[in-house]
């Protein structure tokens, strides 16, 4: 079930927010539990079950990391660990890793089997949530949840399960009570940035789907510079509005359900540096990386070349988390590398002057837009054939397919998403709507409840959406 859908929309949404308000204060986790777990249900099927597992296991080994707690608690957490990264590598990486597999010993005449195995919803982002919690209670941070109530809201809460933000434990321990208050105020607080994010998913990101489509569809021998640019450009509109516009809707159904989860993009577009790009793009994901790989791995203290040794392990990580492809492992590579280049001769601090702030900028978004094109790509050679001629003009223009998907609409979306994105860096559009209570906000939450949702609400209804982007990770 996606939350751009009339099935959420207009039923389960509603349904849970007035079971969420009537039920007694000891019982909103409750609701919000069941309600979660069938929400997934909805779309994972029987591979619920493997998130009931892992859900079972992690908390009772909670109950074993506390410090002071009788045994062995580095062999639990150890066993915890593996327990989760074992689950992800089996469902996500084994037919990966049987491909390659296959494909070397194909070259001696060995036959080698592959396996085939259907990917979980949101298991990339449950398995961190499991090892954010098992950690966090090992180090202290935090005491291991005693209801399983609240254990269950916290792993499998609708809002962020499938797509996250990544809600370190410590982030939302102390919002897991068991009388938890909820207000009306949080659905009035809450129900302006879900609009926001539903309007940027279903009116922009949807829109530019088809023309992107059409741009990474094209045959490599009919690629040209105009649909390169045209492609790489779209989807990096597309990108961002799609999972900048599902992390707006998370967090506003979580502050609906009386929870405040963490922000996950700060106008990452708006950057001079690729380390500040990192520190404005999913930064929910950035920063459970440093908190968990980073910096046990040493971070910057343990001198030049292993700084640089952490920051490639951390982005060789990034890009397979993403997914199991070369592409995704290249990309990782790409920008692990451009944060070397800055550390190494002083970039990573941006410029002063506007003009060079300005030129610092554009360079950063043009290579981002090149890594996105790995990103999108489904192979190696597609990717570097774009790039090619991303960087080598010629006179060929954008072909039928990619013509008849370029209409007037899409066209006018695309430069209008393109001003957004090249606005200041401040303010955050999303914090902005949510608490700010001059004119321009107060207007803006009007617009966006008023005409912004309705005709969000009349795209949906016509079926004109597609799943979220992060679905598939």
């Amino acid at each position: 079930m996606s939350f751009a859908t009339p099935l959420f929309l207009w039923f389960f949404l509603p349904v849970v927010l007035a079971a969420v308000l009537v039920a007694p204060a000891k019982r909103r986790n409750g609701v919000v539990a069941v309600a979660s777990l069938f929400f997934y249900f909805t779309g994972a099927g029987g591979t619920t079950f493997l998130l009931l597992g892992a859900m079972l296991v992690n908390y009772l080994a909670g109950r074993r990391l506390e410090p002071g707690a009788p045994g062995d608690r580095k062999l639990v957490l150890v066993g915890a660990i593996c327990l989760n990264l074992g689950v992800l590598l089996v469902w996500k990486y084994l037919g990966f890793a049987t491909e390659q597999l296959a494909a070397i010993a194909s070259i001696i005449g060995v036959d080698l089997p592959v396996v085939h195995l259907a990917l979980p919803i949101g298991i990339s982002f449950y398995t961190f949530h499991h090892i954010s919690y098992v950690v966090d209670v090992y180090r202290g941070e935090r005491p291991a949840l005693r209801e399983p109530v609240a254990f269950v809201t916290y792993i499998a809460m609708f809002p962020q399960l499938v797509a996250g933000p990544i809600v370190r434990f410590r982030e939302i321990a102390d919002q897991l009570p068991q009388e938890r208050l909820h207000r009306w105020d949080d659905i009035a607080a809450g129900f302006p940035r879900f609009a926001l994010g539903l309007c940027k998913k279903v009116v922009i990101a949807d829109s530019l789907a088809p023309l992107v489509d059409a741009c990474f569809a094209t045959p490599n021998d009919r690629m040209t510079f105009a649909i390169a640019w045209l492609g790489a450009i779209g989807y990096t509109l597309q990108l961002y509005f799609d999972f900048s516009g599902y992390s707006d809707m998370a967090i506003g159904l979580g502050r609906m359900l009386g929870f405040r989860l963490p922000e996950n993009f700060a106008r990452p577009y708006s950057s001079v540096t690729i380390t500040e790009f990192w520190r404005r793009w999913h930064m929910s994901l950035s920063r459970w990386f440093r908190d968990y790989v980073y910096i046990p791995l040493g971070g910057n203290r343990t001198g030049v070349l292993r700084t640089y040794r952490n920051l490639g392990i951390v982005f060789v990580l990034t890009g397979f988390w993403h997914g199991a492809n070369w592409t995704f492992l290249v990309w990782g590579l790409f920008h692990g590398a451009l944060l070397v280049l800055e550390r190494r001769f002083g970039w990573d601090s941006g410029p002063v002057t506007t003009r060079a702030r300005i030129g610092r900028r554009a360079l950063t978004t043009v290579l981002v837009v090149i890594g996105w094109v790995f990103f999108r790509s489904a192979d190696l050679g597609d990717a570097f054939t774009i790039i090619g001629h991303l960087l080598v003009p010629d006179s060929g223009g954008l072909g039928e397919a990619v013509a008849a998907a370029a209409t007037n609409q899409r066209i006018v979306l695309l430069v209008a998403a393109l001003a957004i994105v090249v606005m200041p860096a401040h303010p955050v559009t999303g914090p902005y709507l949510e608490s700010s209570r001059d004119k321009i906000a107060v207007a803006a939450r009007v617009s966006l409840m008023t005409v912004g949702v309705a005709y969000a609400a009349i795209l949906v209804a016509s079926g004109t959406f597609s799943p979220f982007l992060y679905y598939q990770f």
